[in-house]
């Protein structure tokens, strides 16, 4: 469907190459302090045409906000926000009409509705996500008065990864870079790769890494709506995403009970952790730990070089895709995941919220 979210509920509409993309958000608290130059900085993080390593499609990205917002402060009613498209070409998208492109939504699509809008995907297009980032960035600006920080950083691309954990870096170092890697020298091997891929008409895939410090105690349920199970969710349903882990995840299994337990101690009079392999998360609650994951990115399906497939009658073709289009995802999804964490984390809080008469 097209709606995330529980108590702090986004719905999103528009197309790759309709008149633009928005959403109306339920659910966003009353007087919080609306701030539109963070909220488009947000957006800009996002948006196509920042760097050389990205898609060069120049857009603005200006959010034009319809309700919602009194005097620079949320009313509690829902927001309702529209982001309009300036830059489509439409035209590199004509030999698409008829053909299905390998590892895209194109067939799946095709079969589901029986109808479907070639130019860019349509709905199936990562420009959808611009409504992810501004309902994260109102979650973030939610989450201030709990001082929760949510931080997410390109760790891999390719084969080249950081070769320590995140607590070795410095992560007010992300922006530094438009690879957006906290670490300068492992960045400049990345961007450089990336480069090197985009010359040859390739993509490449790689992982992006979120830390969020701060996170109230208590958050998540023992079952259906455990913690992680929710984040996994919002992250799996961010386009080119295959795969998702927490804390130790796939690493955990190669040691023993002994060594993975996380032991209690106290630590400024609270209850703390002594390591903390279950990544912010036990139970499926959070407690108070930092929340760790990282989130597998293929490589983008579209390639500028000539490969085969089908078209709609079954013909074998010889395809080249046009147009303008990243040769790594992984610098503009950065604040993607960011969003999407935020709006779990907000949603999370609301519904903790509800589970005390006092």
């Amino acid at each position: 469907m097209n709606s995330f979210g529980t108590i702090f509920r986004l719905t999103s509409f528009g197309e790759s190459h309709g008149k633009g993309v928005g959403g109306v958000i339920d659910g966003m608290p009353a007087g919080v302090e609306i701030d539109m130059d963070f909220i488009q900085k947000e957006l800009n993080r996002r948006r196509p045409g920042q760097s050389s390593i990205v898609t060069p499609r120049k857009e603005g990205d200006k959010v034009e906000f319809l309700s919602g917002i009194f005097n620079g402060y949320s009313t509690g009613t829902p927001i309702g926000f529209v982001v309009y498209n300036e830059n489509q070409h439409s035209s590199d998208y004509d030999n698409l009409r008829e053909v299905y492109r390998p590892s895209h939504a194109d067939y799946t699509y095709q079969q589901k509705y029986g109808y479907r809008d070639h130019r860019g995907g349509g709905r199936s297009s990562a420009r959808e996500t611009i409504a992810r980032c501004v309902a994260g960035a109102l979650a973030k600006l939610a989450l201030r008065r709990l001082s929760v920080d949510i931080k997410a950083f390109t760790s891999q691309v390719g084969p080249i990864k950081l070769p320590k954990d995140y607590t070795h870096y410095d992560l007010d170092k992300i922006e530094s870079n438009i690879v957006r890697c906290p670490d300068a020298d492992t960045a400049e091997k990345m961007i450089e790769l990336i480069a090197d891929v985009k010359s040859e008409g390739d993509t490449i895939g790689g992982v992006i890494t979120c830390v969020i410090k701060n996170v109230p105690v208590g958050l998540g349920d023992p079952v259906f709506n455990k913690l992680h199970a929710d984040l996994g969710n919002a992250m799996l349903s961010i386009n080119a995403v295959k795969g998702f882990e927490y804390g130790m995840g796939f690493d955990g299994v190669q040691y023993r009970g002994s060594e993975m337990n996380d032991v209690f101690i106290k630590k400024d009079g609270k209850v703390s952790t002594m390591t903390n392999h279950s990544g912010g998360i036990q139970g499926g609650i959070s407690n108070g730990e930092d929340i760790y994951f990282r989130v597998a990115f293929k490589p983008i399906a579209t390639i500028l070089r000539d490969i085969r497939t089908l078209d709609y009658a079954g013909n074998e073709i010889n395809l080249k895709a046009k147009g303008r289009h990243d040769p790594c995802v992984l610098p503009r999804a950065v604040p993607i995941v960011e969003s999407m964490a935020a709006m779990v984390i907000l949603d999370h809080f609301l519904l903790n919220k509800t589970r005390h008469m006092d």
